[in-house]
């Protein structure tokens, strides 16, 4: 994983280690965070899409 080419979130700060990191390739997209780089997901455009769509719907909100 460390030829992939990461790009930080447009809401990160170039302080601290407390971003989300995504790398695009054939096989999929990658999403990381910067302070656990080795742990790294896979996913297919068409399945990130459905999560942010749920999130965005608030489908995975939960009461505490």
């Amino acid at each position: 994983m460390t030829d992939l080419k990461w790009r930080k979130s447009s809401f990160s700060t170039d302080v601290g280690a407390n971003c989300v990191e995504l790398s695009t390739t054939p096989d999929g997209i990658h999403i990381r965070e910067s302070d656990e780089p080795e742990a790294v997901i896979r996913t297919t455009p068409a399945a990130l899409g459905v999560f942010i769509r749920a999130i965005k719907t608030g489908r995975l909100d939960r009461t505490l």
